[in-house]
Parts: structure tokens; sequence; C-alpha cells
């Protein structure tokens, strides 16, 4: 059994995510921001924990993250508040990731978008600039880490079925890039189980090839 941590555990994408790892076994922590979304995130089988990750230190983050074997990042302000989308989105996920190296939790799994970087052509005074800048500066940060991260670029979020099937960095997206989110946990829930998936960027979309032979076909 491995213990993972969540943190952001009241989303959707991660409200899929702790079902699906509790049901393969694994032990799963849900750090939220609101005491009230507890009994929803502990009917998914995961133990919730409330963690407000804005106002926390990376002391207090890694105090939180001890014990565990793997955290996934899957918190957000939401957008709509640049000032707040930069504390959450770039900020506070920069602490959580030394903040798992200070708790010698070696993997690290960050949901971020389709397209996220710093050549991302989100022209400023745009609603989704601020996000934009904040995932590219996390994501950048991330991977000059020592921890065995994976980082994941689901396209624009559905809420279709998560039936597992996707494409995984498809060369044009110029047909759409729509992803479920059960699609999001299901791809989450396998790359914590493939090692051979630390230190890659994976951008995926809803298709037609099951995560397991879509994430192999990348390791080839």
């Amino acid at each position: 059994m491995t213990r993972i941590a969540i943190i952001g555990g009241h989303g959707k994408v991660a409200l899929h995510l702790s079902a699906l790892l509790t049901e393969q076994g694994h032990s799963v922590t849900s750090f939220i921001r609101n005491p009230d979304h507890a009994a929803e995130v502990a009917a998914t089988g995961a133990s919730p924990s409330v963690l407000d990750v804005e106002k926390s230190t990376t002391a207090d983050i890694a105090a939180a993250l001890g014990n565990h074997d793997a955290v996934v990042w899957s918190a957000g302000a939401g957008g709509g508040n640049p000032a707040r989308t930069y504390a959450v989105d770039r900020d506070a996920a920069i602490r959580s990731m030394d903040a798992a190296a200070e708790a010698g939790v070696g993997r690290y799994v960050m949901v971020s978008y389709f397209g996220a970087g710093p050549d991302h052509g989100v022209p400023e005074g745009h609603s989704f600039h601020a996000y934009a800048e904040a995932k590219a500066a996390a994501d950048e940060y991330l991977r000059g880490t020592d921890l065995a991260w994976t980082i994941l670029g689901p396209g624009s979020l559905t809420e279709g079925p998560g039936n597992g099937l996707i494409e995984a960095n498809p060369d044009d997206a110029s047909s759409g890039t729509q992803t479920s989110r059960a699609n999001v946990a299901i791809v989450a829930a396998a790359v914590l189980d493939l090692p051979a998936t630390a230190g890659r960027t994976i951008e995926f979309r809803d298709g037609t090839q099951p995560v397991a032979a879509a994430l192999d076909a990348l390791q080839q």
C-alpha cells in the first residue's frame, strides 16, 4: 500500500482520484481548505485533513506531508483574482515542492494544463493570464528540483465519462483538447504506479487509446 497525499482534495479531479486510489488499496490523505468539505472527501475513502496551503509555510506543509510516499498537486485558486492565483498556483505550489523534499516525499505529480509554459501565448490583461503565468513558473520550478516529478497537461476539462481512453502528447491540437476530469484522475493514478514517467511532461486529451497503452508508448 502506498501513502498518497492530494493537495486540493475537494476539487473534482481530486475527488475522482481519491476514489480511484482508495479502490486500488492505497492510503490517501486529501488536504482541503474548508472543513465543511470533509464529509464529501471522506465519502471517497480518503482521510480529509484541513490545510490552507495559501497561508501555510513550507514547514507547515512538510509536517503535513510526513509519512507519505507521493504527493499530487491538484489545487488551484479558481481564477478571477490574479493576486490569489499567484499566491496559490505559483507560490503555494512551489512551497509544496520544497516541503515534499524536506519531508522526504520523493514522488510528486503536478496537475497542470495543456499548453502550459513560458510560451503560453495568453496576452496580458486576459483573465487567464495570471493562471498561465503562475502555472508556467510552478512547472518550471518543479523541473529544477530533485523530486521524481511528473507534470500532467490535460486539455479543456469536461464532465465527460472516465472511459480511460486518451491521446497522449498529440501533435495537432486544432481539433480540440477536451479532456474529462475522470480521465485526468485515471492518468494521475496510472503515473503514480509508473516510476518511468518521472521526469516527463505528459500532455493529453480524450482519445481512443487506453491509458496504460498510451503511457507505455511514451516510454518506448
